[in-house]
């Protein structure tokens, strides 16, 4: 059927425009809802694959067993650093001395965690430290590294903090508020009291496998700091803990139940081990000697 002149104008104007005719349009519209559903398809099966593999870490055997231990060893912690702000009188020497311990507890941790053994997190005993147990297992020169890791790590954390407060400013301020000095004076004294050559702390560890004779030294350290300056409840647990490790040891030595050089270190390891144990033991009686006297001056 011939068209008008009208018609012929219309079909003109839609092939120079490249007018989609209707039912284009419906196909080209169908097209896109259909990409678009697939889309939000596509990311819901995403989702749906990483909730999956969330529920999959939340209910393993391994974050069940996990949890617990993460739990009870914050909670120590978070314990521990109440007791003290009690104790020293505020939350910020409390959150200090904390720290300082979960430093020296993780130098004992990252050092049994490097020679492969299953080393505990560190567990907070609220007014006496902390502790990180390991299973007997390493070699005797591997438990004499980790024993001598914690105050090497506890030490240089107070260098760094007292560090910190020279650069700081801190020595041309008024005693109160050298807080970095005061942070560094309890890493270097908690780290010098934990170096005492006696069971059950660190010192006694070292001495143990240089020579066992050396607790007699630390039961005479430890005993004569009791009664100057240990008059209280955690001086009396000490002495306690002194009895029931160190003496019983001793009084085996002489005996003769325990060999003095029975820690299977060969003697290039005991004489390394003793000046590395002393090297500690200065540099922290250094240090808590200078930030003392900073604090007082």
């Amino acid at each position: 059927m011939p068209f008008t002149e009208r018609d012929g104008w219309i079909e003109n104007y839609r092939t120079m425009h490249d007018e989609e005719r209707p039912d284009e349009r419906k196909a080209k519209t169908e097209r896109r809802g259909m990409g678009a559903v697939g889309g939000i398809l596509v990311a819901l099966g995403l989702a749906a694959a990483k909730f999956k593999t969330l529920l999959a870490v939340l209910f393993s055997f391994k974050w069940l067993f996990l949890a617990p231990k993460l739990l009870l060893s914050f909670g120590s912690m978070f314990l521990s650093v109440w007791l003290y702000a009690q104790w020293f009188g505020g939350w910020k020497i409390g959150i200090v001395f904390v720290l300082m311990i979960l430093v020296h507890e993780l130098g004992h941790f990252v050092t049994w965690r490097n020679y492969g053994v299953n080393a505990s997190l560190p567990m907070f005993i609220p007014g006496f430290g902390a502790f990180v147990s390991a299973p007997a297992g390493g070699t005797p020169a591997q438990n004499v590294a980790a024993a001598l890791a914690g105050p090497l790590f506890g030490v240089a954390a107070a260098a760094a903090c007292w560090v910190y407060g020279i650069v700081a400013g801190e020595p041309s301020m008024m005693p109160q508020a050298r807080f970095w000095t005061g942070c560094a004076y309890i890493g270097f004294f908690l780290n010098l009291f934990n170096l005492i050559p006696t069971p059950p702390f660190d010192g006694g560890a070292v001495a143990g496998a240089v020579d066992a004779r050396l607790w007699i030294v630390g039961v005479v350290l430890l005993g004569g700091w009791v009664l100057l300056f240990g008059h209280s409840v955690f001086g009396i647990v000490i002495l306690l803990l002194m009895l029931v490790t160190a003496v019983p040891r001793i009084i085996g030595i002489f005996r003769g139940h325990i060999d003095p050089h029975g820690s299977g270190l060969l003697p290039v390891q005991r004489a390394v081990t003793l000046v590395a144990y002393l090297a500690i033991v200065f540099v922290a009686i250094a240090g808590a000697a200078a930030t003392h006297m900073e604090r007082a001056a």
